[in-house]
């Protein structure tokens, strides 16, 4: 298992996080998503190491950025 931490900003409710998740939980492998609305890290749990351009694009169709 491979483990993911990006920070995502624009975040502001739980519909935020839960866009979030559904978008990277779309990605091929992944197999849990937990998002720390307070923090704005979302952590992806996945079978194989998710390509971070992957996760950002996944990031952006949700309608927020990941930070760095």
């Amino acid at each position: 298992m491979s483990t993911t931490t990006v920070t995502v900003t624009g975040m502001t409710c739980g519909g935020c996080a839960a866009s979030v998740r559904t978008e990277i939980g779309r990605i091929s492998g992944v197999e849990s998503v937990a998002v720390d609305l307070a923090d704005g890290l979302v952590t992806v749990d996945s079978a194989t190491p998710i390509e971070r351009a992957e996760l950002t694009a996944a990031v952006v169709r949700a309608g927020y950025a990941v930070a760095g």
